[in-house]
This record gives C-alpha cells, sequence and structure tokens, in this order.
C-alpha cells in the first residue's frame, strides 16, 4: 500500500477543491494470454458447457496445471491436439462453427504469466473470462483472433473506473468466539474461562442453532468486494513510456510506483499496474480476480474524476524521507561535503 494526495472535485461538499490524502493498493496485473473458448447452451438445469476449443501452441506454465508432478511426467499435454491445426484445422473450425450456432454463451480461457513475476510459483493459472457484446458469431471471431495473444490491463479497465475484487482473505486459523465474532467477555470471576458464551442455547430445540457463536476458522474465506475505485492504470516500467509511472501534473519528479527498497514482502513492480483506493481482500502476492461492476453506477463519487496531485513512492520499511533514489543521493551528499568543508576549516 502506499498514500496519495488528490483534489475533491465534488461540488456541494466540504471538501470541494481541497487536497486530502487517502491510502491506496498497488495491485500488479502482468498480462494474461487467451489459450481456448468455451462455449455453453442453455438447459433446464443451467448452463452446459458444448464444446472447448484450444489454441494450437499452449506454453509450460500453463501445462503444468494439468500434471499433478511435472518433472517426472512425460510431458505431452495437448500434443494429439495441436496437430489436428497441421491438416488445414478442419476440425477446430468444425467446432468454432458449432459455437456460432448452438451456444448462448462465450467465454474465453485465459491464463496468468507467473514468469513476469518475482514467484516461486511456475504453474499458471487458468480462469474462464466471459465474452459480452456483439452477436455469438462476432464474439467467437474476437476470441478466436486473439488466440495466444496476450491481453493487457489497459484494455479492459480504465480511469475513475469502479471495480470488483475477488479473492480470500489472510488465514488466521482455528480462533476463539471473542475474536472470531466480537461476543463479549464474561465477568472476571466466571468459572472456566471467560472468552466464551454464557449459554449456547434452550434445552429445546435440543441441538446448537447456527446462530450461536462458535470457535473454529477464522479467515482465509472466498470474499468479494465490491465498488473499488480505479485511481489510476499505470504502464509497466517493461513498457515505452513506464519509467515514470508514479509521475502527476503537480509532481513531475520522474519515479516508478515501486517504493525505495521495494514493497515489503513483495518486491519491484515491474508490470503494468492498478492504483485503487483503499485496501483489498488478501496477503501480498496471492492472486485476486478483477471483474467490471456488476450495476451502473449512479453514486457521485463513483462519477467523481479523479486528479492525482502526487504518489508517495518512499520507504515502506520506515519512516520514509526520500521519494527518489538521486534524492537521497543528493541530500546525503550535501552532508558529507559539509562535513569535509567543516574539517578543512578546523
Amino acid at each position: 500500500m502506499t498514500h496519495i494526495v488528490r483534489t475533491v472535485d465534488r461540488a456541494g461538499a466540504k471538501l470541494h477543491k481541497k487536497e486530502v490524502i487517502e491510502a491506496c493498493t498497488v495491485i500488479e496485473t502482468p498480462p494474461v494470454v487467451v489459450v481456448g473458448i468455451v462455449g455453453y447452451i442453455e438447459t433446464p438445469r443451467g448452463l452446459r458447457a458444448l464444446t472447448t476449443v484450444w489454441a494450437e501452441h499452449l506454453s509450460d506454465q500453463l501445462k503444468r496445471r494439468f500434471y499433478k508432478n511435472w518433472v517426472n511426467s512425460k510431458k505431452k499435454a495437448f500434443a494429439k491436439y495441436s496437430a489436428k491445426y497441421k491438416d488445414g484445422a478442419k476440425s477446430i473450425t468444425l467446432q468454432l462453427n458449432r459455437i456460432k450456432k448452438y451456444c448462448t454463451v462465450v467465454r474465453v480461457l485465459v491464463h496468468t504469466q507467473h514468469h513476469l513475476l518475482s514467484l516461486r510459483q511456475k504453474k499458471a493459472n487458468l480462469l474462464e473470462v466471459q465474452v459480452n457484446g456483439g452477436t455469438i458469431a462476432q464474439k467467437v471471431d474476437f476470441a478466436h483472433k486473439n488466440f495466444e495473444k496476450e491481453i493487457r490491463v489497459g484494455t479492459v479497465f480504465g480511469d475513475n473506473e469502479m471495480i470488483d475484487v475477488i479473492g480470500v482473505t489472510k488465514g488466521r486459523g482455528y480462533e476463539g468466539v471473542t475474536y472470531r465474532f466480537g461476543v463479549r467477555r464474561l465477568p472476571r470471576k466466571t468459572h472456566r474461562g471467560l472468552r466464551r458464551v454464557g449459554c449456547i442455547g434452550a434445552w429445546h430445540p435440543a441441538k446448537v442453532m447456527w446462530t450461536v457463536a462458535r470457535s473454529g476458522q477464522y479467515g482465509y474465506h472466498h470474499r468479494t468486494e465490491i465498488n473499488k475505485k480505479v485511481y489510476r492504470v499505470g504502464t509497466g516500467i517493461r513498457y515505452e513510456g513506464g519509467k515514470n509511472n508514479a509521475s502527476t501534473a503537480a509532481d513531475l519528479t520522474e519515479k516508478a510506483i515501486t517504493p525505495l527498497g521495494g514493497f515489503p514482502h513483495y518486491g519491484i513492480v515491474k508490470d503494468d499496474f492498478l492504483l485503487i483506493k483503499g485496501c483489498c481482500v488478501g496477503p501480498k502476492k496471492r492472486p485476486l480476480v478483477l471483474r467490471k461492476s456488476l450495476l451502473p453506477q449512479t453514486n457521485r463519487d463513483a462519477l467523481e474524476v479523479i486528479d492525482l496531485k502526487f504518489i508517495d513512492t518512499s520507504s515502506k520499511l520506515g519512516h520514509g524521507r526520500f521519494q527518489t533514489a538521486d534524492e537521497k543521493a543528493k541530500y546525503y551528499f550535501r552532508d558529507i561535503k559539509k562535513k569535509e568543508t567543516k574539517k578543512e576549516g578546523k
């Protein structure tokens, strides 16, 4: 996390045209690769997958997803499937036409690229993403055209947009009722402990109701947080124009989003990123799913255009003083120079 300074643009509010400091989260978003299409048909029992079409060339990091033990395997996943493309890809075209004819929902299969991040995991995450807009044929053609191509975050999300974040919260293990549900502690002289529920229910019904607080697992839960404001869709330092992705119109200092010393327990942000207001679920390095808001946004906060004045890039390992390494070097060089002149004067 870091913090930003921005000017509030909310006519009628007390903070209108005043500067505020807000906490923000930086989410690194390397491009995902499109590797397949799944077509769904509607049945009385819901959606059913009709067929799946895969791309011709699949990376090893995706193939690892289909193996329990990659090192000792023969690594022949999709070898026979990719051979279908050599004889004119007639069977592939047939399956695409089936999707166009029968399906009502089209989704693309995308996988992450962990080699772009400083993570130990080599196995890619595979995800279905629904394609919206246009006819079914246009959706299929769009998905097929993007086979084996990278999709960057800037083509999906934009500045000032409201998004939803889906992830798994930090795990806190087995916890008691006081920490887990905020149950009030019992009086000091209570027999057999005081961080517990005084009465877990009546004699009848002869069971413990689900509404009664009990100890158990806390954290590591799947959660969806809605309406996260996107303050900036940043370009990674790998790409052109990404060297100063933390600069603003009011702060022209050339600096990247990574603070001095890197983000604690994470490192350097090299790829595209999202700067969102507030926090999000989970610890560092845990994957998140970002999606567009499901409801039309009419709130004034959602429609406000964000004018960033300053993004903090000082060290997060202590009380950061300097925004860039050059600033730090110049400061200490000036101090050294002063000490040298004092010695010479003596």
